[in-house]
């Protein structure tokens, strides 16, 4: 594109919130409430990059109320709210080829019970928060991405900026183009989710992981059905993990019976696995054919798909949260608890405290300067006491396998429940999520079963489920830093893994005649799960935001 582009219009605000998640909303929402209550006026301003608010939004989702009820303790009382199937069958198995065992949920430690909370869509949930919040006075802008973020000279952030629309694949301006706004803030808050792209900048630039341990992911694969009424129970949670993944291979499974016939079914693969051959995604196909699991869907139809990458390192890999004009929340902070699969109560509270960082500051007649009260007090916070209890779950499953790893997590959280002390410590998770892949001479193909059209699918068929929609003409979103470096690593060494890894068919290695392997990225698949931002092995693709309302359109994921 030519260096000489029109100036940028601009737009001043109290706050910007970067993405209208359950952390964005809930900061707007409670900045609104402090600034009635103390007789302010602050303007507050969410940028989503979805065409609407919850159209990006995927979660399996149980729960846990308690965040809602800090930000609105009368929300029982709104007939609107979404929170329609509360937990009333809690049930966890280990998965055999053919079988299973449900442990008893007396054997559970009581953070992992799901009782009280509830059986919902995440995305209504947000819809339903951006109500409130624009009740209050709060603007959301949806179909604008923040593809950029600003600093002045002395390196704090000041806003950040939306991508430019109408630029056509080559980079070069098209008929309809308009540069993107900057929009100015006294403080800007990044809840992007997992794998944020400016999260991911801004962790680097301000070196915001100096000192913890480095952040850990999970796929999570997700399907939505209306099945047959003899076949829902409203309110049936049921986990498990096992079968079909190996002892050496983290995951599990989710099945909620929602209201109106519908069932939300996934899969969780944590990003930590060794095998290049292993597609979550088909692990996932598979795992819906289990006997305990199969009958379910019988006579069902499937209505809706999408994946999303998670957090999972918890409380040691969660990296400094403030930096000068700014800070994170929800899960670009890596909120989420990963044996309870649960993150949307801490989102919400993050962003509550972050909130009232801001709200304190700005009544102070602060800008642009570091929210330390929201950096020193989230661990002694909800947030705090919900992921540190956890904190040795994933490191011990990740070192000792599912069977023993289980064991040796469930007893680290007894004995911090009954006692307040683990015999572990504080373990360290050691390598990335890309660090792990091993070179594929160590593994043999994994020759996974056609789908057939009922209860298995293909990606292709999937991904029109997602309601996925980009414009054709414009630089494609994923970025291959180095060409060369992908043929001879991530082909010749890993056997290609980005094929696998990604739940959306977006990448192929495809052999031409007389001119060898072409890698294909197929970007107007991509449903934004993150996934080879975090696990391509040489970290050689780089997820940046398409054109603002790109992306999956979920309508009740």
């Amino acid at each position: 594109m030519s260096t000489e582009l029109p100036e940028r219009e601009s737009m001043e605000f109290d706050v910007v919130i970067v993405g209208a998640g359950p952390a964005g909303l809930a900061a707007a929402i409670r900045l609104k409430q402090r600034a009635a209550a103390g007789g302010q006026d602050i303007s507050v301003l969410v940028l989503e990059k979805g065409s609407e608010v919850g159209a990006h939004i995927l979660s399996g989702a149980v729960v846990d109320v308690s965040g809602i009820s800090a930000l609105l303790p009368d929300w029982r009382d709104d007939p609107g709210n979404p929170f329609r199937t509360p937990v009333t069958d809690d049930r966890f198995y280990f998965l055999f080829g053919k079988t299973g065992i449900r442990l008893p949920n007396v054997l559970l430690p009581p953070l992992m019970h799901n009782h009280g909370a509830y059986a919902v869509s995440l995305g209504n949930v947000c819809r339903w928060l951006a109500q409130k919040a624009e009740a209050l006075g709060v603007e959301i802008y949806p179909g604008f991405a923040a593809a950029e973020v600003l600093h002045d000279e002395a390196g704090r952030v000041i806003g950040v900026a939306t991508g430019d629309m109408g630029v056509k694949k080559d980079g070069t301006p098209g008929t309809n183009y308009q540069r993107g706004m900057a929009l100015l803030a006294k403080y800007t808050l990044f809840a992007e989710g997992a794998r944020g792209s400016l999260t991911k900048r801004l962790i680097a630039r301000y070196r915001l992981d100096n000192g913890c341990e480095p952040q850990k992911f999970g796929i999570g694969i997700k399907e939505l059905w209306e099945v047959a009424p003899e076949r829902a129970r409203p309110g049936l949670v049921q986990h498990s993990f096992g079968w079909p993944l190996g002892a050496g291979t983290g995951g599990g499974s989710f099945l909620y019976h929602l209201e109106n016939n519908q069932v939300a079914v996934g899969f969780v693969v944590h990003l930590n696995y060794e095998n290049p051959y292993l597609s979550p995604f088909e692990e996932f196909q598979r795992f819906k054919t289990h006997p305990l699991v199969r009958d379910t869907f019988e006579g069902g139809r499937r209505v809706s798909y999408g994946a999303r990458a998670l957090t999972e390192g918890g409380w040691q890999s969660v990296p400094k949260l403030v930096f000068p004009g700014g800070a994170l929340i929800g899960c670009a902070a890596g909120f989420m608890n990963v044996p309870r699969i649960k993150g949307s109560h801490n989102a919400v509270h993050s962003g509550i405290l972050a909130a009232d960082a801001a709200i304190e500051a700005i009544a102070a007649g602060r800008a642009q300067d570091e929210l330390s009260a929201f950096e020193t007090g989230w661990r002694g916070s909800a947030i705090g006491r919900d992921l540190n209890p956890v904190r040795n779950v994933k490191p011990l499953w990740s070192k000792f396998g599912t069977l023993l790893g289980i064991g040796l997590g469930g007893l680290d959280m007894w004995m911090q429940t009954l006692f307040g002390v683990s015999p572990f410590g504080t373990l360290r998770h050691g390598k990335t999520d890309a660090d792990c892949l091993k070179p594929a001479a160590r593994f043999q193909p994994i020759a996974y079963p056609k789908p057939d059209g009922k209860l298995t699918f293909d990606k292709l068929s999937s991904v029109f489920l997602s309601g996925t929609a980009h414009e054709e003409d414009q630089p494609v979103h994923l970025r291959v830093l180095d060409p060369d470096l992908q043929k001879i690593s991530e082909l010749e060494v890993f056997a290609g893994p980005s094929v696998r890894y990604c739940p959306a068919g977006v990448y192929e290695w495809i052999n031409e005649p007389n001119a060898g392997p072409r890698y294909v990225i197929n970007a107007p698949n991509c449903v934004h799960c993150k996934t080879c931002d975090i696990k391509d092995p040489n970290q050689n693709i780089d997820w940046v935001v398409p054109e603002g309302a790109g992306g999956p359109n979920y309508p009740n994921m």
